[in-house]
């Protein structure tokens, strides 16, 4: 039989207290059932657990704050009728059920545990929950609606919010909801309005229906409701909130030197370009040996190239041009294949080419021409795939990372099957980027490539849970390359009428010629609303206009090909809503279009995956290894794991079959570090003369063997050994045409020539201590 608690001695309010005392001196008697008759009593039902692990129910009335605060796993709640503010306060695991309303900061800090909300909650409710990965992400159901500042500073954990009987409200998550969210998933059914731009709006998927699906009956059985079943589970009108990726949340304000000593600039300042040495000590006499002030370091390799450090698939340019420089073509243009199996689609046509803007070259007249040297391994024959090793490696996803992923493996020696979901492999290589840009049947060429090497690559066939488990009982390794491909939505008044940039990209490339009037307005000024803009000119548009709130992300060569068509790129733009018209901005301007496009991003769609898988961002959640954290042998790259680009998932294809081929090896896995980039101090540009300065045209590629400046990498120029004045220095041949240039402690006075003259940053001087 339940202990009674009564909060009331002689028809007078006893304090919290002596009526929790009462409670703790039951629960020492054994007790683990209460019934508890409160007047505002605070902390009722938490922080208690038994010895033995039996669990505690609470039944209480008329509660005062913090009801269920602290309160364990294995402790349920229940308050018949409402509970003033901070119910289930810092629930660290219990079950808490409100039959009534829940007041101010509900579930406010929530780490653990469920609480099921019959009714509304007040303001600031689930701000500040978190979730600990070591344990089940806490739960918050609510049937109504929420108060404004609802999930402020949210972390993590899944909130429910039905919105029944609250089809009337503005947003039934109040006024200002999520701010500063940035983590977890609330699932919300009805109007939502006001919501912080730290947030996405986006559909449901199979996962997400699935998770509703599962809970409700138990929510609706907890409250009392559940001939509500059929009504809430028509997820036709439910939608979800997460939050936006740090890369997705970052605003650019960087400016533009110009514009800093233009604009900034304060007269008098600190100058950078003062530069103190180290030569405080004078020798007397010119030493050689142990007496020297300095040695000398040939460290070759030591530092990377601007253009290696900056690829995100690494390729190391300066070892393919000193590879031409010395006449092996046929190796040099088989090297980036070791990289990449993209180097004339990507390197050559859609790449950014982030090396081109680090090339030290460009401080003299322009970069080396990387675009031109990617073209050139477009036929190269593929290098030979080790042993067979015998392993089984399945790859889900046959976009860019997948097939780079796959191509590494199956040179490791491991058996590759890819799982693709589209007839055709490529993801958003062949789907998205216009044909002009980048020739159908020149990605062929390099796809066709990747199947001669031997990787099995199964199209048409879509990866759900079922087929996602029985793909990892019959592979000893699994990559998760799925990409993204659920376009983000910004939820303006309106935002219905808006067409979604991937799908519109997706139609034109598969041959269909959807229709846009003469006037379009695209959401977006990164690379993908400039690939829109193309496409709605091919389309037919008169006038196409890209709108952003901050400066356009899109690379110049990008917006300048837009511009050249007579489309106009604005900013800062601030949507207000999309209407027949057009788009309004929140200053009142009507932007007229035919139609709207959004290309701001896309989000994966990870429903096939155990949901234990993600992060509280709904990412992939991976080591530094990229390796899923808690299922060994699975790997994630690409926008599975963060957005980024086509190079950035071909990167992580290498990166990951370099783990996965250590991992099937049984050996411990390491994080990969970063190769530190050449300080240009080091390098002597001085020695090189500017060509071509006024009119730049590579004829052929193969002659920017002489504008490279081979930077951290030795040329073999031999220019230190001719010019030491002692002749200390001397090359050294090694096995398999390694060599290696040597200084004679014996010999050398430490003058510092050879580092003066090295073209390639490869002599350092040490101050001997």
């Amino acid at each position: 039989m339940p202990a009674q608690i009564i909060g009331f001695e002689d028809n007078k309010r006893i304090s919290t207290q002596k009526l929790l005392q009462q409670i703790y001196a039951a629960l020492e008697e054994g007790q683990t059932e209460f019934e508890v008759l409160s007047s505002g009593h605070h902390n009722i039902g938490g922080p208690l657990w038994t010895e033995d692990g039996t669990p505690l129910r609470f039944t209480v009335r008329n509660p005062g704050q913090r009801v269920g605060s602290f309160g364990l796993d294995g402790t349920e709640i229940v308050v018949e009728g409402p509970a003033p503010a901070d119910a289930g306060w810092l629930n660290a695991g219990a079950t808490l059920t409100i039959k009534g309303d829940g007041g101010d900061t509900t579930a406010h800090c929530a780490a653990a545990g469920k609480i099921y909300v019959a009714g509304r909650v007040g303001t600031r409710s689930g701000s500040l929950m978190k979730h600990d990965p070591a344990y089940e992400p806490p739960e918050f159901w609510v049937m109504k609606n929420t108060g404004s500042f609802s999930f402020e500073f949210a972390g993590g954990g899944i909130a429910v919010v039905c919105g029944y009987g609250c089809e009337d409200l503005y947003s039934i998550l109040g006024d200002r909801s999520c701010m500063g969210m940035v983590g977890g998933t609330i699932y919300v059914r009805g109007p939502v309005k006001g919501l912080s731009e730290d947030v996405w709006l986006l559909d449901l998927d199979d996962a997400d229906r699935q998770f509703l699906r599962a809970g409700m009956p138990v929510f609706l059985d907890k409250v009392d409701r559940t001939q509500l079943l059929e009504t809430l589970t028509d997820f036709s009108q439910w939608k979800k909130v997460v939050a936006k990726t740090y890369e997705e949340r970052r605003v650019h304000s960087r400016i533009t030197m110009r514009e800093y000593r233009l604009d900034k600039w304060v007269e008098g300042s600190i100058f950078g370009d003062v530069v103190q040495d180290d030569y405080d000590q004078i020798a007397g006499l010119v030493n050689a040996g142990d007496d020297r002030l300095k040695v000398p370091h040939w460290q070759d390799k030591r530092y990377g190239a601007p253009c290696q450090v900056s690829c995100p698939s690494a390729i190391q340019t300066q070892d393919r041009i000193n590879l031409l420089r010395q006449g092996k073509t046929q190796e040099a243009l088989e090297l980036v294949l070791q990289y990449s199996p993209f180097p004339g689609s990507v390197c050559g046509e859609v790449c950014p080419n982030l090396c081109m803007d680090a090339c030290t070259r460009q401080y003299l007249d322009h970069p080396v021409a990387m675009k031109e040297l990617g073209k050139l391994s477009l036929d190269a024959a593929s290098p030979k795939a080790k042993k067979a090793t015998g392993k089984k490696v399945a790859v889900v996803g046959g976009g860019p990372g997948g097939l780079s992923a796959a191509w590494q493996l199956r040179l490791l020696g491991h058996q590759v099957t890819v799982y693709e979901a589209d007839k055709e492999v490529g993801g958003k290589l062949m789907q998205v980027i216009p044909d002009e840009r980048l020739p159908r049947e020149l990605l062929k060429t390099e796809i066709a490539r990747i199947r001669k090497m031997g990787v099995d690559i199964k199209t048409e066939t879509p990866v759900d849970a079922p087929l996602f488990e029985t793909i990892r009982e019959q592979s000893d390794a699994v990559v998760i390359a799925s990409g993204a491909h659920n376009p983000v939505v910004i939820p303006f008044p309106g935002h219905e009428r808006m067409v979604k940039g991937l799908y519109f990209l997706k139609e034109i490339n598969s041959g269909k010629r959807p229709s846009v009037g003469e006037k379009v307005v695209v959401l977006g000024a990164g690379n993908a609303g400039m690939d829109v803009c193309l496409g709605a000119y091919a389309m037919g548009a008169k006038q196409v206009t890209a709108v952003d709130i901050q400066r356009p992300a899109a690379y110049k060569h990008e917006i300048d090909h837009v511009k050249a068509l007579g489309g106009e790129i604005r900013w800062p733009v601030f949507t207000e809503k999309i209407t027949d018209k057009g788009l309004v901005t929140k200053d009142g301007e009507l932007i007229a279009a035919d139609t709207v496009i959004i290309a701001i991003g896309e989000r994966p769609d990870l429903s096939y995956v155990p949901r234990e898988w993600l992060s509280d961002k709904g990412m992939m959640d991976v080591d530094a290894c990229r390796q899923v954290t808690g299922a060994p042998g699975v790997f994630a790259i690409g926008d599975t794991i963060q957005p980024g680009l086509l190079t950035h998932a071909i990167g992580n294809g290498r990166e990951v079959a370099e783990h996965i081929d250590t991992f099937l090896s049984g050996a411990e896995l390491v994080p990969r570090k970063k190769l530190e980039t050449i300080p240009q101090s080091c390098l002597s540009k001085e020695l090189f003369k500017p060509q071509n300065r006024g009119r730049f045209c590579v004829v052929d590629a193969k002659t920017e063997t002489n504008r490279c400046l081979s930077c951290g990498t030795c040329r073999d120029c031999s220019m230190c050994l001719e010019a030491c004045p002692e002749g200390a220095i001397r090359r050294v041949e090694k096995d398999g045409g390694e060599y290696e240039y040597v200084s004679d402690d014996h010999l050398c006075i430490g003058c510092g020539i050879c580092s003066g003259i090295c073209p390639c940053g490869i002599w350092a001087m040490e101050l001997v201590v």
